[in-house]
């Protein structure tokens, strides 16, 4: 990287915690945090993930195995961010999952409620309020807005989702706590945000190889921009994010990083050209069989 693309983004030196690092899209942000030069600590519950991350990040930046739900296990990562580090500029609270718990409303147990709300928003609360103080002192490194928390969502948390109502539910919480805690913390010069995937490519997920082969002419048009998400593109948002000089006077809001879907509602781009918000119908032989063009 240039020195001038160095000067930029203003984030050479600085000190991040990425929650949930070690694969996906959180490593993808913390890979690139490293790129450009930030210190990075990583807070990551499986051990297999925490040593690999270790391994390729080496002795300069913290990989923890840690419950980010866990206020015991955070406390000690903290403690070791500030005596490596001395303070934190950037904190990515970016665990979450549906634990696999599809299934009706009406058939869900307050069991998953817990588990869902334990990984999509209760680790927001613990980690964040423990990185508060060394938030606020990397903060007096810049000028209004030098410090940044990054909430990881989902677009699902800006649409329904059948049968995963209770995890749409905490998601949703995200933008409510995000808004909310931007205010509070504006005074101590600390911005909040989120961002919203869509569907990306992960081990969790890995949309673009489930797509069956006889629906692969589809692919190009389900998003208005063609495509999967790939991790990277949350790390650019989060890289946006991160750096005060380009988003200092952003705080409070939610970048949906969507290939356009939201946007789209229910139009859909044809494979032989133009849109329709219909179902497609196609005629074969004696019979007619109503076929859904994207979904």
């Amino acid at each position: 990287m240039s020195n001038a693309a160095a000067e930029l983004l203003g984030l050479e030196g600085k000190a991040a915690l990425v929650t949930g690092g070690g694969a996906g899209i959180g490593r993808s942000i913390v890979e690139t945090y490293v790129k450009l030069g930030m210190r990075v600590a990583v807070a990551d519950i499986d051990p297999a993930k925490v040593a690999d991350l270790r391994a390729s990040l080496g002795p300069d930046h913290i990989v923890a195995q840690a419950d980010a739900a866990d206020a015991a296990d955070m406390g000690r990562v903290m403690a070791e961010i500030e005596h490596r580090f001395g303070k934190l500029h950037v904190l990515v609270n970016n665990v979450g999952d549906h634990l696999a718990s599809k299934k009706s409303f009406e058939d869900s147990t307050e069991a998953e409620w817990d588990g869902l709300y334990r990984a999509n928003l209760r680790h927001m609360f613990t980690t964040t309020k423990l990185a508060i103080p060394l938030l606020k002192k990397g903060a007096q490194d810049g000028q209004a807005g030098g410090a940044s928390i990054i909430n990881n969502s989902t677009i699902e948390a800006f649409r329904g989702i059948p049968l995963l109502v209770a995890y749409g539910a905490f998601k949703a919480g995200i933008t409510g706590f995000t808004q909310s805690l931007a205010v509070e913390l504006g005074q101590f010069g600390i911005r909040v945000n989120a961002i919203a995937p869509e569907s990306t490519n992960t081990a969790q997920i890995l949309g673009t190889t489930k797509v069956p082969p006889e629906n692969r002419a589809h692919l190009a048009t389900w998003f208005p921009i063609g495509r999967f998400g790939e991790p990277g593109d949350c790390a650019g948002a989060a890289v946006y994010l991160a750096s005060e000089n380009l988003s200092g006077w952003v705080s409070g809001t939610t970048i949906h990083i969507d290939g356009g879907v939201l946007a789209s509602g229910s139009w859909l781009r044809m494979v032989q050209g133009g849109f329709t918000h219909l179902p497609i119908i196609e005629v074969d032989g004696y019979t007619q069989r109503p076929h859904a063009q994207q979904k």
